[in-house]
């Protein structure tokens, strides 16, 4: 047993009481370590681990904040480039995002002639006429024809520059869709006239740019009345319109087209074949 003076000094230096495993009693500070044969009792007794176990939830949840803190402090440093643009998008992604699904949307509420079964299917006949006014074979076939049976000089001039504008636009048209090959609508039937392998894609519409620019072209070159440019005027807008109408473009591809077509036509102007040069073409062509 221990002293009783032992015991004053316990209660004086906070010290706890031991029991090692041959039944002494010993005493230990608080601010020793405890002797390693009391670690092994201590790791190998369940109460002990409970009580490990159930350690306080705030130091806990403290120690973890902070681990979290650090380790996202550490980890942010390491993230790469394109994994910080994925999680915080630019202001040009999201609006770009945006315009696109407003445009599907809106493209396909306005496909009311893309069937039969539509809201407008009855007009679907029509709408196909108009769409088959603005098709590249129509006025390739009728310039041709034009050219062919013009008897002056400034009318072959025309025809001539007519003809090389459409295939231009052929061609403009091709690379852009099939660089970009963007899907036509789902809503789409492939019943068009006369497709070719590009024809699948839909940006831009080939009928928008050659109808904004054929306009162009006619309200420059012929001599027209007052109620005919405004005819020629209502019909690009309409073959325009029918390509949303029937479910073949989206809205874009028609703006798009529309815009494209435009510019070709100062891309014609700026081509344009003279008297002179076009003598000189027929001259080595007889």
């Amino acid at each position: 047993m221990p002293s009783p003076k032992a015991k004053n000094n316990c209660g004086r230096s906070g010290s706890i009481p031991g029991v090692t495993s041959n039944g002494r009693y010993e005493f230990m500070s608080l601010s020793r370590s405890p002797p390693p044969h009391l670690l092994q009792r201590q790791g190998s007794d369940p109460t002990s681990a409970r009580l490990r176990a159930s350690e306080s939830p705030t130091r806990r949840r403290g120690s973890g904040s902070s681990n979290a803190s650090s380790s996202s402090a550490t980890g942010g440093q390491q993230l790469p480039e394109e994994d910080c643009m994925r999680l915080n998008p630019s202001f040009v992604g999201i609006a770009l995002s945006s315009l696109l699904a407003i445009d599907l949307w809106l493209s396909k509420r306005l496909g009311v002639c893309a069937c039969e079964d539509s809201s407008w299917g009855s007009i679907r006949p029509l709408m196909k006429l108009v769409e088959i006014s603005g098709h590249g074979i129509p006025w390739l076939a009728g310039a041709l024809y034009c050219l062919y049976k013009s008897d002056s000089a400034a009318g072959q001039e025309v025809m001539l520059n007519l003809l090389m504008a459409l295939v231009m636009d052929l061609v403009l048209v091709a690379v852009v869709k099939a660089v970009v090959r963007r899907r036509r609508p789902t809503h789409n039937r492939m019943d068009m006239f006369a497709t070719f392998s590009v024809d699948r894609y839909s940006f831009p519409s080939g009928h928008a740019t050659r109808a904004a620019m054929c306009a162009r072209f006619l309200l420059a070159h012929l001599v027209l009345a007052a109620p005919l440019r405004v005819l020629v005027l209502l019909w690009a807008v309409l073959v325009g319109f029918s390509r949303v109408l029937l479910g073949r473009h989206n809205v874009t591809d028609v703006v798009f087209g529309f815009g494209m077509g435009y510019c070709q036509y100062n891309l014609v102007e700026m081509l344009w074949v003279s008297p002179l040069g076009l003598q000189l073409m027929m001259g080595q062509m007889g």
